[in-house]
């Protein structure tokens, strides 16, 4: 089964084509374009340059997030839209899933991190396994600080991927000598880790249900906080 995965939870947006036996193609654009202008032209010219036909997909996969909001939402309504008016099944797996998927190579402990803004981080904690990753955390939010202080309670090697990584790593790494950066390379979630770790959900014709499919919500839209701000103001 050919598969699209779109992943738009962070700045950069990602689309990638794959099936059981490989990726054909993937493409990441970061260019500070909003992902709306950016995710179905990016679909366009990944399907024109692999010549494949949207009626030639069998399958979407879609990263859920926990990301930033707006990216989150621009993400899941387009892959919604295409499985329903194709009539396609579709497959949705958390992006700090996806992040760690791409660091799996090794032993260490993963600490998978977004850039939550407002001075916050998303993380998760994974154990590397044969074929990938096992989490091992929920998916939470919360300060730098306090993620610091949690690396500090684990004696262990752990490598910290993602843009949050990136983010803070001034604070982060006075965790200690035990804590490893992993490359900026690596600081998004990437369609390609998601479609690979998509397709054999699709092999066992485990989907998820369309209206059922939502973002992982953390923690309230900007909006939502202004507004409250203001209430408690008045």
């Amino acid at each position: 089964m050919l598969v699209l995965g779109i992943e738009t939870s962070t700045p950069q947006t990602s689309v990638a084509l794959g099936t059981e036996s490989g990726i054909l193609a993937s493409i990441s654009v970061a260019t500070g374009k909003p992902n709306h202008e950016v995710v179905l032209p990016s679909i366009q010219h990944l399907l024109r340059e692999t010549r494949v036909s949207m009626g030639q997909v069998g399958g979407i996969a879609v990263g859920l997030g926990p990301g930033l909001f707006t990216s989150m939402r621009v993400g899941i309504a387009t892959a919604k839209t295409l499985a329903q008016v194709l009539s396609l099944p579709i497959v949705g797996l958390g992006s700090l899933d996806i992040l760690a998927y791409g660091v799996r190579f090794g032993r260490r402990l993963i600490c998978a991190i977004i850039d939550a803004r407002r001075g916050e981080v998303f993380f998760a904690f994974y154990r590397p396994v044969p074929g990938g990753v096992a989490r091992e955390t929920d998916f939470r939010l919360g300060a730098p600080e306090a993620l610091q202080a949690e690396l500090v309670a684990r004696p262990e090697d752990i490598l910290l991927v993602g843009n949050g990584a990136v983010a803070y790593r001034r604070v982060l790494e006075e965790a200690g000598s035990h804590v490893e950066f992993a490359s900026p390379a690596f600081a998004h979630p990437q369609a390609a880790a998601l479609v690979e770790l998509a397709v054999p959900r699709f092999a066992r014709e485990d989907f998820d249900r369309l209206f059922d499919l939502s973002p992982y919500y953390l923690r309230k839209a900007d909006a939502e906080i202004a507004w409250d701000r203001r209430r408690r103001g008045a």
